[in-house]
């Protein structure tokens, strides 16, 4: 009997314990997310390092935005803050582990040319706004009555993502401006998730309100 009980509470007591890094790994991600949107690079990549450190597997993922890799958001902020080596490694852990890893994609290019491997650079942002141009047409058709229709509603990241590509496939752009363009649009991807979200949650409880 004393055997069992102490199983079950050598098992409670790691259950806990997990639970706990859980919450303290989600808290330091959503805090490293504040620091990325508010435009604190280096108190970011503090935060994110720390996830990756306790945790080298961490996605951030809600359902209805892009997957992401904590190795995503290393590496765009080192990237941000002039790590160009540091971050190419982190940024192709994050693509090597999903293909679908879009706005890795974006830095990894931006990173390249920093590095001075500009055709290859610009081979990766290309795929990388092609890739969040179809994440949101099929988040529009899929999920158009729901969240769907809060994600790029006047199609500002998609018009962006179009000028972009045409900008490089006539290749009548500078670097300094390719950049600061890229950098805006991932930018724009990381606050709709949550502006999406948040819009979704408003529709929602303007409908129960309007319920009889």
């Amino acid at each position: 009997m004393k055997l069992a009980a102490s199983s079950i509470l050598l098992t409670l007591c790691t259950f806990l314990s997990a639970c706990t890094t859980t919450v303290q790994v989600g808290g330091a991600f959503q805090a490293g997310r504040r620091a990325l949107i508010g435009g604190d690079d280096e108190e970011a990549l503090r935060f994110f390092q720390s996830v990756a450190e306790s945790n080298p597997n961490f996605v951030f993922t809600t359902g209805s935005s892009p997957r992401q890799s904590i190795w995503s958001y290393v590496g765009r902020t080192q990237y941000l803050t002039d790590q160009f080596p540091q971050a190419r490694q982190s940024l192709e852990r994050a693509i090597s582990g999903d293909r679908e890893e879009n706005i890795a994609r974006l830095y990894l290019g931006l990173t390249l040319i920093q590095l001075g491997d500009r055709q290859n650079g610009l081979k990766e942002i290309e795929i990388g706004l092609r890739g969040i141009n179809d994440f949101l047409n099929n988040i529009a058709r899929t999920q158009g009555f729901n969240i769907g229709q809060f994600w790029d509603p006047n199609r500002d990241i998609r018009n962006a993502i179009q000028y972009n590509l045409e900008m490089i496939s006539r290749e009548s752009f500078s670097s300094q401006q390719l950049t600061a363009n890229i950098e805006r649009i991932a930018l724009q991807m990381e606050r709709e998730t949550d502006l999406a979200r948040r819009q979704e949650s408003r529709e929602m409880r303007s409908r129960d309100r309007g319920r009889p």
